[in-house]
């Protein structure tokens, strides 16, 4: 459709107003009457056994009214694996708060809730920790290596203790074969650190439980995330929690997990009173999950006409202390732009002393491209060839085998590159080197699957004709802008007419996170069934 009235029109946000005014509500803007503050006990050693905790003096300290520790999160044995989505609750309660090992600075050990966060902060001070400090590792490649201080005793690879928690291997072709067809190759390393998605706003939640049912406001990338993660860290069951999301100040897919409101929860089934929990930013860099820092070879091969023979890439991937990075995505994604007959890309999951990693932004895949943009970029300038004409040269479509298994369907990468061959600033001349700058100009390609996914979204007709669209979507970047355009364009009415609510846990059927850059998509789909 061209004759949109609304889909595709700068029209004002609906939560524009409020965010600019300051009256958006965020998690840490929550209060009830009685609250109570929690604070946590984070490990001041990157690698160390837990020998005791003693919360004796903390417990007895005037104010406090609870205190927990890995004793009051459920347990899930080391030998089975318990998904929910892509993550492991294996991991997840270990992650939460520290069981037999704090494995990185900042690991939750305790938490205390009391009647200010002055006082749950010094309650903190008096639960005692006896430790073993343990070698820690950092770094990923420090990691792999035969000696480097092993994280966990259960994870072997090869058959021996190992840092390596995990691989994934795509092949496709012969790239023997393939590389022995090359004119050109170029094999290079690459490095990136961790880096965190750097949200504004801190984690924070607030919690209550009152006659055996628990209520959580939270800023999260999807409210039926938090339920679920809690009833299975907690044992209370879905049915009687309720997650309720707040405005979201920033998530990046920072905010997929959770890191507070299970704590929060059992601090207020112990106390009896709602419990506000919020991270210092200080929190937030040592103890949420950045992305992975990694290494990379990535080898590519082409012929004189700038065809792509073969390509072979292994990406190394910093999991943090406990496994999942997302090896999926490097893996997956590097060569994924390309129709190159023989392919070999190898990932490997490495834990290593720090937080354990979260999604950022088409996790993984940034990385993957990285190095084999670079090494395309080379590969054209060996080739006296034009980078965005190598790229087209090689451009997957429709029918193109791709070696992380798909066949596509139609895509418009090719379309992409000629729109970028023909602007204006692709052909305008570069000015001349002078007064100590230096002008350049780059181009590169990324690939990324979009997440699937459930979706629920209502659509209410007003008694005067204006709407009430309810979904289950934390709106992280405009969710609800384009769902009320699509709305009004489908009943044709003015988009000012519509009004788009983000429904709690109870409110609204179940919808999956706010992630993978699906929800625009997802919710326009269900906006349109619903209507």
């Amino acid at each position: 459709m061209n004759d949109n009235k609304w889909i595709g029109q700068r029209t004002i946000r609906p939560d524009g107003a409020d965010k600019v005014t300051g009256r958006a509500a965020y998690s840490s803007d929550t209060t009830m009457p009685g609250m109570m503050w929690g604070k946590v006990l984070r490990s001041p050693h990157a690698h160390a056994r837990i020998k005791s905790i003693n919360t004796k003096k903390a417990e007895a300290y005037p104010g406090v009214k609870a205190v927990v520790t890995h004793k009051d999160i459920v347990n899930f044995p080391l030998d089975k694996s318990v998904m929910l989505g892509i993550q492991d609750m294996r991991w997840m309660c270990r992650n939460v708060m520290a069981r037999e090992k704090a494995l990185f600075y900042g690991h939750p050990i305790a938490a205390v809730a009391a009647i200010s966060e002055k006082v749950a902060a010094e309650a903190c001070k008096l639960i005692e920790v006896e430790y073993e400090v343990l070698p820690h590792v950092i770094d990923v490649d420090a990691a792999m290596k035969p000696d480097a201080p092993i994280l966990h005793d259960f994870i072997k690879y090869k058959d021996k203790p190992s840092n390596i928690a995990g691989t994934l291997e795509h092949k496709l072709g012969d790239i023997d074969e393939g590389f022995a067809k090359a004119d050109v190759v170029i094999e290079r390393s690459f490095r990136t650190e961790p880096v965190h998605q750097g949200y504004i706003e801190p984690h924070s939640c607030l919690v209550s439980v009152s006659d055996g049912k628990a209520t959580i406001w939270s800023s999260s990338q999807g409210q039926f995330m938090v339920r679920a993660m809690c009833a299975y860290l907690t044992g209370i069951p879905q049915n009687d929690i309720r997650a309720i999301p707040a405005e979201i100040g920033g998530g990046f897919g920072g905010k997929t997990i959770i890191y507070l409101e299970p704590v929060a929860l059992m601090l207020a089934k112990k106390s009896g009173r709602p419990v506000k929990m919020v991270m210092t930013r200080t929190e937030v860099f040592h103890a949420s999950g950045p992305t992975s820092g990694s290494t990379s070879k990535i080898k590519i091969g082409a012929t004189k006409d700038g065809k792509l023979v073969a390509a072979q890439g292994t990406f190394c991937l910093q999991a943090g202390a406990l496994p999942g990075s997302p090896i999926r995505g490097a893996a997956g994604c590097a060569f994924a732009p390309y129709n190159i007959p023989n392919v070999h890309s190898m990932g490997f999951d490495v834990v290593s002393n720090r937080s354990k990693v979260a999604a950022y932004r088409a996790p993984g895949a940034p990385i993957g491209a990285y190095g084999v943009e670079c090494v395309l970029d080379e590969i054209a300038e060996a080739l006296k060839m034009d980078p965005l004409e190598l790229r087209l040269k090689n451009a997957a479509r429709e029918g193109t085998k791709a070696a992380h298994g798909p066949v596509y369907p139609r895509i418009g990468f090719v379309d992409t590159i000629e729109q970028a061959k023909a602007h204006d600033h692709y052909k305008k001349k570069l000015p001349k080197a002078g007064n100590g700058k230096v002008y350049g100009r780059g181009v590169a390609s990324g690939f990324w699957f979009n997440a699937g996914g459930e979706s629920s979204a209502q659509v209410n007709i007003n008694e005067d004709g204006t709407v009430v669209v309810i979904t289950g979507h934390p709106d992280i970047g405009g969710s609800r802008a384009s769902t009320a355009n699509i709305t009004a364009e489908i009943l044709g009415i003015d988009y000012k007419k519509v009004s788009v609510l983000i429904g709690d846990t109870s409110v609204i059927g179940f919808s999956n996170l706010t992630g993978g850059s699906r929800v625009t998509y997802a919710s326009a789909m269900v906006v349109t069934e619903s209507t």
